[in-house]
């Protein structure tokens, strides 16, 4: 069981608590020295200077990032433990304080940009050109120095805390549920891998344990998110932001043209989805798919079961036969024990990755359950490491600030190469019909059903400015407008599915909304991305590296067009959409049976 935890002991010198307390108590000491050096200086600053502070602040980025990502993960791994909790809470304190210590540094390189914004073609900041540019977009929002540190204050024990509250919910939830006459108690993270159980009443009990209870707790749930979306369109008022979504589209470093034309070929195209529901409800041989079956495998499927060092050998082969470096990376992950797979009370739902900069690497969180979906959920963090691996060995933090649409490219394109390194292994019709059926399952999600959430969150706004008030039944009925928006009739869906929205942790992250659309981005982005790997081979694989080096040092749109892409472009989007098809054919092609109509 020892391989299935990850090591944090890598992360910091000792990981003792009086060490990590003294360290951020050093990290805050630290901050407020750069506030005696730099205060009411940066906006007279010529580019050398400026140039030896943005290194400055990158070099402090990297000293203390081994503590709070340690502090971090370890209450991530378990927010039971006392230890964690208290350096968690040591570590948000020390957070703020360093936050508003720092505060002045955005208002007055604003400052200095709006005064001279020709000061980002300077050749002495080529390295921080891009960052800069990205800086300049922001400075029409930013407030005055003390509202910055007010905002940083009320955030902590507001938003944040709502967050941390809907996390540490789920992560210490215990379900009771019945399986072959014997009854189980079970925590989230591992309940949940039963949506993915062979047995169809298996998998619709767990549907229904979860979202019954999650949906009893309603009033709980409708005050955080309510909460959360007031805040968030009271500071679209105070930075003046022109909409709900230019926050995120300023942090995901993209226009707003870019997601127009993503979210129209995505309307355009859902009946490519609901052509593969009925595909996959055929194969399963049903009338029609139950909520409880969009992601489950193929009763005629083999056994797919993998034991964690077959889930490494299988991921750790198909990143090495797109790239040896890559793959004896992907090793390296397993072999330094940088992920944690062990499912257990108190550790936090879902799957992530965390960039650790410093040690070139990263570390990787998952509740790993045997099931063909942990092998593509590892495929799909690793990718995220691969993105580390090459973005840390090429840019400073600062131009490592990623926004979530390029975030997600590796991790998506993991998937890819994992399904046909499968593909590839399969030795019968079934096995591939389960192979494919998967990479279209997550296909779906990725790009249609969470589409449905960035729909769903759009309303929720909406209705907020238009008067409504947001309880439980209200939240639900936006979140299952949105659903059949995309889903059509293509599926039954349980009644305590509408209380979904409620373990969707995106919603609750602070400071951060519309979260979901950049998975949409993604997963069109690299489905288009994978058709030119299968067009030009190997040649693309320097391509693809060059993409991931690069960081946030250019925009999405500039790693398009390096590639011969413009992403503001529908034709662009339709790319991804026709790989999706080749896909759905390849599965039609696996039946005996004349293929079905859109």
């Amino acid at each position: 069981m020892t391989d299935l935890k990850w090591d944090l002991s890598q992360l910091v010198a000792e990981t003792n608590a009086g060490w990590i307390l003294q360290h951020l108590n050093l990290m805050t000491e630290a901050a407020e020295k750069l506030k005696e050096k730099y205060y009411g200086k940066i906006e007279d600053m010529k580019p050398l200077h400026l140039l030896n502070l943005l290194e400055e602040l990158d070099q402090y980025s990297l000293e203390y990032e081994g503590t709070t990502l340690y502090c971090n993960l370890l209450y991530s791994a378990n927010s039971l433990d006392s230890k964690s909790k208290k350096l968690y809470d040591a570590l948000k304190s020390t957070t703020v304080k360093v936050s508003q210590s720092l505060a002045f540094i955005e208002i007055e390189l604003g400052r200095l940009m709006s005064a001279k914004p020709q000061i980002t073609e300077d050749p002495e900041l080529n390295e921080y050109k891009h960052y800069l540019e990205r800086k300049l977009r922001n400075v029409p929002h930013l407030l005055s120095e003390r509202e910055e540190q007010l905002v940083i204050a009320k955030d902590k024990n507001g938003i944040e805390a709502w967050s941390q509250l809907q996390g540490d919910w789920l992560g210490t939830r215990m379900f009771e549920i019945e399986i072959k006459g014997e009854k189980q108690r079970m925590p989230y993270g591992e309940i949940i891998a039963l949506y993915e159980d062979s047995d169809r009443e298996i998998r619709k009990n767990a549907n229904k344990i979860v979202y019954e209870e999650l949906g009893e707790d309603e009033i709980l749930w409708a005050s955080a998110i309510r909460s959360i979306c007031s805040d968030h369109l009271q500071m679209c008022d105070w930075r003046n932001y022109p909409s709900t979504m230019t926050q995120s589209l300023i942090a995901n470093d993209v226009e707003k043209e870019t997601i127009d034309a993503l979210m129209t070929v995505i309307q355009r195209n859902v009946k490519v989805y609901q052509k593969y529901l009925r595909l996959k409800a055929k194969i399963m041989e049903i009338e029609k798919l139950a909520n409880y079956d969009i992601v489950a495998p193929l009763p005629s499927a083999p056994n797919l079961e993998y034991s964690w060092d077959e889930s490494r050998s299988e991921v750790t082969s198909s990143y090495s036969g797109f790239d040896e470096q890559i793959g004896n990376w992907i090793y390296e992950m397993y072999k330094r024990r940088h992920i944690d797979g062990e499912p257990r009370k108190g550790k936090r739902s879902g799957a992530f990755c965390s960039t650790w900069l410093s040690g070139h690497s990263a570390y990787i969180l998952q509740s790993f359950n045997g099931k063909l979906g942990d092998v593509y959920t590892q495929a799909h963090e690793l990718g995220h490491a691969m993105h580390a691996y090459l973005g840390s060995r090429s840019q400073k933090p600062s131009n490592y600030e990623i926004g979530s649409c390029i975030a997600e490219c590796g991790s998506t394109f993991g998937e890819l190469l994992l399904t046909e390194h499968l593909l590839r292994e399969a030795n019968d019709e079934k096995v591939k019909q389960a192979v494919l059926t998967k990479v279209l399952d997550e296909f779906g999600m990725a790009a249609f059903q969470v589409s449905a959430r960035f729909f769903f969150e759009q309303s929720l706004y909406n209705s907020i400015k238009s008067g409504e008030y947001l309880d439980g039944e209200k939240v639900a009925s936006l979140w299952t407008a949105a659903r059949d928006a995309i889903y059509g009739d293509s599926v039954e869906w349980l009644p305590e599915m509408k209380w979904e929205w409620t373990m969707k942790l995106h919603y609750y992250i602070p400071n951060y909304r519309f979260y979901n659309y950049p998975y949409v981005f993604a997963q069109l982005f690299v489905f288009a991305l994978y058709k030119l790997y299968k067009q030009q081979g190997q040649h693309f694989v320097p391509k693809f590296k060059n993409l991931l080096s690069a960081g946030s040092s250019k925009s999405p749109r500039q790693l398009g067009l390096q590639l011969g892409f413009d992403i503001n472009s529908e034709d662009f989007w339709e790319k991804g959409i026709q790989q999706a098809n080749e896909f759905i054919g390849m599965l039609e092609n696996t039946l005996s049976q004349p293929k079905i109509s859109s």
